[in-house]
């Protein structure tokens, strides 16, 4: 959903769009954003420059400045060329998807060469499962069970990431954010 005003909506629901000294995000999915209080507080402390603005001011009894929408870091932060193995990273790398089935509920992930047998916790061993796929295989090898993977696990780089989460855009996407994201979004001539 891409709001276009918030006027209404409590400053809590008025996150800052974090780009980096590039004007890139720093991360796509998770979306880097932050909280109002951590933009304003950056502002203060000269650590970012103010990109776009809310239309809605924030006040204090001797102050005043507009909301920001859209910040950029003044110093660059060299991204990872790794990204970490999380949980997270492991089911976007897989699409939020079982490999063995294609489902998408009830989402867990599965050691390819159970932890019992000398499996290591991977990007090379570990792949999402959901929770009947997983029961169903136990702690059989992979190649005794009857389940068939639809993609061997792969170490991912951040580019990879990056380009599966933008088929997941969060709920919140302000239109002061468009210009620095790459979603499907046609662009004006």
């Amino acid at each position: 959903m891409i709001i276009s005003s918030v006027d209404k909506v409590p400053l809590e629901k008025c996150p800052a769009l974090v780009l980096n000294a590039d004007f890139r995000p720093l991360s796509y999915y998770p979306l880097s954003i932050w909280c109002w209080q951590d933009a304003v507080k950056s502002v203060f402390l000269d650590r970012v420059s103010i990109v776009s603005n809310y239309k809605r001011k924030i006040r204090s009894p001797s102050f005043e400045m507009n909301l920001p929408s859209v910040i950029a870091l003044k110093s660059f932060i060299q991204p990872s060329k790794n990204p970490n193995f999380t949980r997270f990273n492991v089911f976007l790398r897989d699409k939020f998807t079982c490999q063995y089935c294609g489902d998408k509920k009830d989402l867990t992930f599965d050691h390819l060469l159970p932890k019992s047998r000398g499996g290591l916790t991977n990007w090379d061993n570990v792949v999402t499962a959901c929770s009947c796929c997983n029961v169903r295989k136990g702690g059989k090898l992979y190649k005794d069970c009857d389940l068939r993977l639809t993609n061997k696990p792969f170490a991912p780089t951040v580019e990879d990431l990056h380009k599966k989460g933008r088929n997941f855009p969060p709920n919140f996407l302000h239109e002061s954010w468009m210009d620095y994201l790459y979603w499907d979004i046609e662009i004006e001539p």
